[in-house]
């Protein structure tokens, strides 16, 4: 049962929501998701069923986590993520039953705004997630993905760029740079060297 008092957010029955959790108004969590206390999670988010967030983490607002997803100490979630079903994060380089870790040495996952992680992708602590990439499903994340970035296979290799909106970004080029106008929102992108940023604001 949950102690946060007058909730604006929905869990159903069979959730576990710990004491001293804070959860966002419109938040939704579903069937047998485990909530530790001291969590912290957004507003508008989506949490499937069997999720597990563990005591410290936070979550960002508009988060959308997808069935059996464990999010473990030291993983932060900004605003706009999205962990497809059974995608996987770790907190312990070279975890040891024999040796327990203490959580000083635990490392720190950042996955960053508007990121996505697909099914069954494995992010390995200590990464950081850029802005608006993509993890392709089942993908093995063992360094730094930059934003924009699109990253398959195992170990995860980059292979093009994402506008914000998901679609594929196809870089041409123009006088002194190279650009990308996504047809589906609109948005204006400029790639230089190995760095994208946008320049247009889109519909």
């Amino acid at each position: 049962m949950s102690d946060v008092k007058n909730k604006k957010y929905f869990a159903h029955e069979t959730a576990c929501i710990e004491k001293n959790v804070k959860i966002g108004a419109l938040t939704r969590i579903w069937h047998f998701s485990h909530i530790m206390g001291g969590a912290k999670i957004g507003k508008a988010c989506n949490i499937g069923q069997n999720v597990f967030i563990d005591s410290g983490v936070v979550v960002g607002d508009k988060v959308k986590i997808q069935n059996n997803v464990s999010v473990y100490r030291k993983v932060t979630l900004a605003d706009g993520v999205f962990c497809g079903p059974s995608c996987v994060f770790t907190n312990v380089i070279n975890p040891r039953s024999f040796y327990p870790r203490r959580e000083d040495e635990f490392l720190e996952t950042a996955v960053l705004t508007g990121a996505t992680i697909g099914a069954n992708a494995t992010i390995v602590c200590g990464n950081k997630l850029g802005r608006h990439s993509f993890i392709g499903a089942g993908a093995v994340v063992v360094k730094d993905v930059k934003d924009y970035a699109l990253v398959v296979g195992n170990p995860a290799r980059q292979i093009g760029w994402v506008c914000e909106c998901g679609e594929r970004m196809i870089f041409k080029e123009a006088p002194r740079k190279k650009t990308f106008l996504c047809r589906k929102c609109g948005k204006i992108y400029k790639l230089t060297g190995e760095k994208v940023l946008r320049i247009g604001a889109g519909k």
